[in-house]
């Protein structure tokens, strides 16, 4: 099997996007900013939600993913681009590697900048409190010591994709207030990431 097939096969995830094309600078540069603030990732235009494969014509796709990382991305994205010839189709693999230079926003109309991050196989808006965290590169991060209550948190988020401030009282047996503390401290010093943008707040590994 080569890589188009697994990657394809693997389904979408937290750093594979399929796109059949690209026909909104404004909308795929969501994507775009939450790979570079995450781990990075991989679009495959050309493919189906379903896996199929559509095929596109490169050079107009790359034209907007182009037009979308440069204008619609703050600062701008950087892109590799590969041409893959699958079945008489061409597939436009694009990548999008983690940034330095985080946090990213996308332009979403006039004057309305926002920032994603991945989660699992969507773009998910990000708060002002993630935002300030990105704003610090990785290596600027002290590792803390953890306590009990930290480990177990962690070790929970590496097993499933996020957790609730209830779901963390429940899990450590602590008070609201010590439990979002210690979830407040986790995302300031780069352990996790806040999404507020729901009905509930929850968190992800970053």
């Amino acid at each position: 099997m080569d890589e188009l097939q697994r990657l394809i096969w693997e389904g979408e995830n937290d750093t594979v996007d399929f796109k059949q094309r690209i026909t909104k600078p404004e909308k795929i540069s969501r994507t775009l900013v939450s790979f570079a603030n995450t781990r990075g990732g991989v679009i495959l235009v050309g493919v189906k939600d379903n896996g199929y494969v559509c095929g596109v014509d490169p050079e107009e796709e790359k034209h907007t993913l182009q037009l979308a990382a440069d204008f619609y991305c703050d600062p701008p994205v950087h892109l590799l681009y590969e041409e893959i010839d699958q079945d008489d189709r061409v597939v436009l693999k694009v990548t999008v590697p983690e940034s330095m230079h985080k946090p990213h926003f996308a332009k979403l109309k006039e004057d309305d900048w926002r920032g994603f991050v991945r989660v699992k196989d969507t773009s998910v808006q990000t708060s002002k409190m993630v935002n300030k965290a990105l704003h610090q590169a990785p290596e600027q991060f002290e590792p803390l010591p953890l306590n009990r209550h930290e480990e177990t948190l962690l070790e929970y988020l590496r097993l499933h994709p996020r957790i609730t401030v209830r779901q963390f009282m429940k899990l450590a047996n602590l008070s609201e207030r010590r439990a979002y503390r210690t979830l407040v401290k986790l995302v300031i010093h780069g352990y996790i990431l806040l999404h507020d943008k729901e009905k509930e707040d929850f968190y992800t590994l970053v």
